[in-house]
């Protein structure tokens, strides 16, 4: 009886057990020990079928010996027989630890990508709550940067901006604008009679009253002292402008309380229309101003720029 014995080059074939590594590069190398593990896994399958084969062929051939009479077996060659089978029997044991230890670094690999992931996370966490907080930053120094700090309206800048802005688009489009200049009438006595709370007072409800009358896509802003500009996008005509010049004085004109005293202040109003008075900010609010003083020396509501006369 001959048993066929399956050699392998364990040593040569057989991958050295994997070292820890750094987490940056876990994701191959964990890749790497579950390939060969698995192609391990497979390499002992065929080894402990081939053994199994090999054990019910020499039990086989001893059925056949048996039943021609034979009433034992030769010593030398059944313990040649069972050194075969306990060899290849080793192997498979030998295989089988390999297996395992592979297996133990996957999992150990497993392990340290799963903390290197968590660590990133919180890492991204941290950071998203660091953009968060700079862009929260970045808003409140942008407000403070374009925005009165008493009114909470946008200042001289922020309007330069947005009145440059508005006849780039009423030059394509043929817009009409209209920049409102604003002063308020005996101001000044409100502050020397009653103090400066007092006008911060006055000053707060007419930021509020205009930005109250005024329309999403124009813009009101606190030119300084008791001074304001108002931006009209687009209005359908010079009458139109002359009606809301009417309803934003008659809106301030309201008595403004604080305690028991009410004061009340009107503005006087000059207007400058794009393009008939002028085709730049600087030069329409210039002339809106020069219309002002003719509306505040005539005593009148509101004045459009004369080019003559201002």
């Amino acid at each position: 009886m001959k048993i066929t014995h399956r050699t392998k080059a364990r040593e040569l074939d057989k991958p050295a057990r994997l070292p820890p590594s750094p987490a940056a590069a876990q994701p191959s190398r964990v890749r790497h020990v579950l390939n060969t593990a698995l192609g391990q896994s497979h390499e002992v399958k065929a080894e402990v079928q081939a053994c199994a084969e090999d054990l019910g062929s020499a039990n086989e051939l001893a059925k056949a010996h048996i039943a021609d009479g034979a009433s034992m077996l030769p010593a030398a060659q059944a313990l040649q027989h069972g050194l075969a089978v306990e060899q290849r029997v080793q192997g498979c044991a030998d295989d089988l630890q390999q297996l395992a230890d592979n297996l133990s670094d996957g999992v150990d690999e497993v392990q340290a990508v799963e903390q290197a992931l968590s660590r990133s996370r919180l890492a991204l966490a941290d950071s998203e709550a660091a953009l968060a907080l700079s862009r929260d930053a970045e808003r409140t120094a942008s407000q403070l940067a374009m925005h009165d700090q008493k009114t909470g309206l946008p200042n001289r800048t922020l309007f330069d901006d947005r009145l440059a802005q508005a006849i780039a688009g009423a030059e394509r489009h043929g817009w009409l604008l209209a920049v409102l200049f604003l002063d308020l009438d005996r101001f000044k006595l409100v502050n020397d009679t009653h103090g400066h709370a007092a006008g911060d007072t006055v000053l707060t409800a007419v930021a509020e009253r205009l930005m109250r009358n005024a329309r999403d896509e124009d813009t009101v802003c606190r030119n300084g002292g008791d001074e304001f500009l108002y931006l009209l996008i687009n209005p359908s005509g010079r009458e139109a402008v002359a009606r809301i010049a009417a309803m934003v004085r008659e809106a301030i004109g309201s008595p403004v309380g604080l305690g028991a005293t009410q004061f009340r202040v009107t503005p006087s109003i000059g207007i400058a229309l794009y393009p008939e008075h002028g085709m730049s900010g600087p030069t329409l609010i210039a002339h809106a101003d020069a219309a002002m003083y003719r509306a505040k020396n005539r005593g009148s509501a509101f004045e459009f720029f004369e080019p003559l006369t201002d």
